[in-house]
């Protein structure tokens, strides 16, 4: 059973960004609930092939959800959503992310597990194959929560795949840059990726990665890797992950608004994200979305951009919105 529901904003002003639009799907009948988002931000027809972007996001809800129905962790089936769509390059994570001004990608992620309360990112990575991965290893294998640019020494410590930063790099994402910088493009320029699940233990889970802002300043960082405005997961509670103008969403420490609102103020999760897209975002003309999953198994995607990414379970059937 699906339930729609808009939070409709005053039409009239030039710049309004147009409504949140929340979707609440309740779980099917297994155990376990996935969602994930391969980001917000133009239309289909600015963006790719709508054929490959489906299949796209179908494979790495799969990949999720064949370790939640094997009985794996949140955990691991948000990082392994997260990874396919990373190797991906039509999504802006991992090999095809976005490109900063000097032409190289700088790859943030983060991983937050409800079961323990520990959480882990990486800023501006260039040496991790999977910048998710590497971010579930500075939460697992050692006593920080954020490091910049992993070097290719301690990634291979971690046992994961180390990549030349050349590697990220695609033709695609270099015109791209070179229209921007010449100023022959304009239009949404940020996109990110990012998974949340309930497994069958009743354990929440959330994971983001980006390539942060196409021609975007080097070293600047959005809020994908910073726990509580991109990344959040508490069991009980709920577990987000979001996308959009980052500085926004930094600002606005949008994941954890959304908790707070619950778990203070008692509402449920679609008032809570309807109330803090609403005020964080389309109050101040930003935009963006994000995908929520809370214990009883129901998800909200929301955003309040002309489109978002997502896929999840309804039933007997895997749903794509582009």
């Amino acid at each position: 059973m699906n339930t729609s529901v808009s939070a409709a904003r005053a039409a009239g002003e030039e710049n309004v960004q147009p409504p949140a639009t929340l979707t609440l799907h309740r779980a099917s009948a297994e155990p376990w609930a996935l969602a994930i988002h391969g980001g917000a931000g133009g239309r289909i027809l600015e963006l790719g092939e709508q054929a490959d972007y489906e299949s796209g996001l179908r494979e790495a809800h799969a990949a999720g959800e064949a370790v939640l129905s094997g009985g794996g962790s949140a955990l691991e089936a948000c990082c392994a959503a997260v990874q396919s769509l990373e190797e991906n390059p039509l999504f802006n994570a991992g090999r095809g992310a976005a490109l900063a001004k000097d032409g190289r990608a700088e790859l943030d992620a983060s991983v937050m597990d409800g079961a323990s309360g520990l959480a882990g990112a990486v800023l501006a990575s260039r040496h991790a194959k999977s910048p998710v991965r590497a971010a579930r290893a500075v939460m697992e294998h050692t006593d920080h929560v954020m490091i910049v640019d992993p070097p290719a020494q301690l990634v291979g410590e971690w046992s994961l795949e180390v990549a030349n930063p050349e590697w990220f790099v695609t033709e695609r994402r270099l015109a791209q840059l070179r229209r921007l910088l010449d100023k022959s493009e304009s239009g949404p320029r940020h996109g990110t990726v990012g998974a949340v699940a309930l497994d069958a233990n009743g354990h929440l889970a959330a994971a983001t990665s980006t390539g942060g802002i196409s021609a975007q300043d080097v070293g600047r960082i959005g809020d994908t890797p910073v726990i509580g405005a991109g990344t959040y997961a508490r069991d009980g509670l709920a577990a987000l992950s979001c996308t959009g103008e980052g500085e926004a969403f930094l600002r606005g420490v949008v994941a954890y608004d959304v908790a707070a609102r619950m778990r203070y103020a008692g509402c449920d999760l679609p008032s809570a994200v309807a109330a803090t897209i609403e005020e964080t975002l389309t109050e101040k003309g930003s935009s963006g979305g994000l995908i929520a999953v809370v214990p009883t198994g129901e998800m909200v995607i929301a955003h309040n951009s002309p489109m978002m990414f997502s896929a999840y379970r309804d039933g007997a059937e895997v749903r794509v919105h582009l």
